[in-house]
């Protein structure tokens, strides 16, 4: 006798964490998917970044960065500014997750605060991926090892200092950086 609709109720009912849990297992499997999956999920459990009060002070900006048109720049453009410098890849779920927070983030704050989104792929993948997305962030590819205090083997990781080079922020990992703490921590960085 084939099974009824009760039956069938019955059934996802009572097991219904397995069935999602199978579902997610199988969306896992297919690339195409994966990135948009774990993205999302990342997102929706982001939270703000907390600051430091004991923050290392940038001594040293001497690094070499190339734009996505292939001039070279260099991080000392940063030194007396408030700035952003974000280490991340297109292929990277939680550096993917938090894009759209410092688009928004850029968006407000883009003409007073430097802003540096680092990468190390190449210029055609970063401009698929911001204009398939429509992202307008300043990205730049690292052209050798940045400055002691500013590196990480974790991506996405991301740092915010002061005119006087304090770090108040290193965030491993994804947040929420249209947050109003970092509006906040901005606008007091801003203000000094």
């Amino acid at each position: 006798m084939p099974p009824t609709k009760s039956t069938a109720k019955r059934f996802f009912k009572k097991h219904w964490s397995n069935v999602l849990l199978v579902f997610f297992i199988v969306l896992m499997i297919f690339p195409q998917v994966r990135l948009p999956v774990v993205a999302t999920v990342q997102r929706v459990i982001a939270f703000a970044p907390s600051t430091t009060k004991d923050g290392a002070v940038l001594q040293d900006y001497n690094w070499s960065l190339m734009d996505l048109e292939g001039h070279s720049l260099s991080f000392d453009s940063a030194k007396d500014q408030v700035g952003v410098l974000n280490f991340w890849a297109t292929w990277c779920p939680p550096c993917v997750a938090e894009m759209p927070y410092f688009q928004r983030l850029y968006d407000r704050y883009g003409d007073r605060v430097q802003f540096y989104f680092v990468s190390d792929e190449t210029p055609e993948v970063i401009h698929s991926f911001m204009a398939k997305h429509q992202y307008t962030l300043p990205v730049q590819i690292m052209r050798g090892p940045p400055p002691e205090n500013l590196q990480s083997k974790a991506l996405p990781t991301t740092f915010i200092f002061g005119k006087d080079g304090k770090i108040h922020v290193k965030k491993r990992g994804s947040a929420k950086w249209d947050s109003k703490s970092v509006f906040n921590l901005l606008d007091e960085l801003l203000a000094e």
